[in-house]
């Protein structure tokens, strides 16, 4: 076989595979949309075709559903938990790479080791304390545990590894203090590492299920994603109504990624600027 032929040979069944990975990963997303167009006897009946009942399915879940009161509750939660997880969590990465000490890798091992355990083995505790300090059925409670994560505190102390200590050096000659260095001169110069953070973040707290589902208890403080589980919970189903929310609770975090994709990338890659 000629090397142009191939070459040609290689490249097509490369772009198979990708145009069929893409394929895959894409299905799930363009299957709910179709969904959320048909009745629930469509939908179990295996209907792959556009149908006619959108707006009624949109009417039905904007009846059943206070929207902008459990997308509220969930882009509360997913910013404020955001923003304060990637605070406490940077700044402690910060401290660990830069600050020397003799405790300082034992500490951080520690820290590491809880990423070990799993979160059903702490849940009862943690449920336990919150109510103690009467924490139940509040949006306080579900961010709190999240705002020290283990592997955010592990991602900034690896990217702050390529932070030039010159500039930390430069910035001390002139006098500035540590919290002026960390927040004039580290933050801007790894924004892109706080992007792909912020992305990853926010999307695992948009998402977050088990533990609102433990702790919110009235319908005033429920997320969209537990409104949508107990729709698909019910007795009998409204299939196309359980499209439509999934669509609603899946839009935010597509489009966050979709917006800093450029600066996820370049935050996963360790890119300094």
């Amino acid at each position: 076989m000629p090397r142009h032929a191939s070459r040609s040979a290689a490249s097509f069944l490369k772009y198979a595979l990708l145009a069929l990975a893409a394929f895959i990963s894409v299905f799930p997303f363009l299957w709910m949309v179709i969904s959320a167009t048909n009745t629930t006897a469509d939908i179990v009946t295996g209907k792959a075709t556009v149908g006619t009942a959108l707006f009624s399915n949109i009417a039905t879940f904007f009846t059943q559903v206070d929207v902008p009161l459990v997308m509220w509750n969930s882009v509360k939660i997913a910013i404020a938990g955001t923003f304060l997880t990637l605070l406490i969590s940077s700044l402690a990465g910060y401290g660990f790479e830069i600050f020397k000490s003799k405790l300082r890798d034992r500490i951080y091992t520690i820290v590491l080791l809880t990423l070990m355990v799993p979160f059903a083995a702490i849940m009862i505790p943690l449920f336990m304390l919150m109510a103690k300090v009467h924490l139940i059925d509040t949006h306080i409670a579900i961010i709190l545990p999240t705002i020290a994560w283990a592997f955010v505190i592990f991602y900034f102390r690896q990217a702050t590894k390529a932070f030039p200590s010159e500039l930390r050096d430069a910035a001390k000659v002139d006098g500035l203090k540590e919290w002026q260095i960390f927040l004039y001169i580290y933050f801007p110069v790894m924004r892109s590492t706080y992007a792909a953070a912020f992305v990853i973040v926010f999307m695992l707290n948009w998402n977050n299920y088990l533990w609102p589902l433990i702790i919110l208890q009235s319908n005033e403080t429920k997320t969209i994603t537990l409104v949508v589980s107990s729709l698909a919970s019910a007795y009998y189903p409204d299939f196309g109504t359980v499209m439509i929310g999934t669509i609603l609770a899946t839009l935010p975090t597509l489009i966050i990624f979709f917006v800093m994709q450029r600066q996820f990338v370049q935050g996963m890659l360790g890119s300094v600027k």
